[in-house]
């Protein structure tokens, strides 16, 4: 049994996941027959739980590879694209009362596509028309279909 990296993380991620599933028992029943509160959670977690648990397996069969050791500047152009996208989450999250979750989340999808795939004019015009037709799309399931109430922000007041 070799204790590497990945153990410690599967390991870290199946207590997690059971943690957050007994959890899920605590979430108070749903009325008048919808759907109960626990059933995404679950969703989301069992599958969580399964993922770490082939990584632990796969960590003590040998299956991962050690990565070399960096200096901080070549750790951070390792990570350069996973650290830009929590920086744009981050900024997202933060925007959210002032541009409200429409607005804020055409500008993060954009900015996320446009990072991760160039700034070039094709490529750009392909991501305004990926973000327009998913943003919009997904935010008029919600609001108008399902119902929900998203964050309007103070720029743009729908209801």
């Amino acid at each position: 049994m070799s204790l590497n990296r990945d153990f410690f993380v599967a390991l870290f991620f199946l207590i997690l996941s059971g943690v957050m599933f007994v959890a899920t028992f605590q979430l108070p029943p749903p009325m008048f027959g919808q759907m109960s509160p626990a059933l995404w959670p679950r969703i989301i977690l069992v599958p969580l739980a399964l993922l770490a648990f082939v990584l632990l397996i796969s960590s003590q069969r040998g299956e991962a590879e050690e990565q070399p050791r960096r200096s901080l500047g070549e750790w951070f152009g390792y990570y350069r694209n996973p650290i830009v996208c929590f920086a744009l989450f981050f900024l997202f999250l933060v925007t959210m009362p002032v541009l409200g979750m429409l607005i804020g989340g055409l500008a993060y999808v954009f900015l996320t596509l446009s990072v991760l795939g160039g700034w070039k004019p094709r490529q750009l015009l392909l991501h305004a028309v990926i973000t327009a037709v998913f943003v919009v799309g997904m935010w008029a399931i919600f609001t108008l279909l399902l119902g929900v109430f998203l964050p309007e922000g103070a720029l743009l007041r729908v209801f």
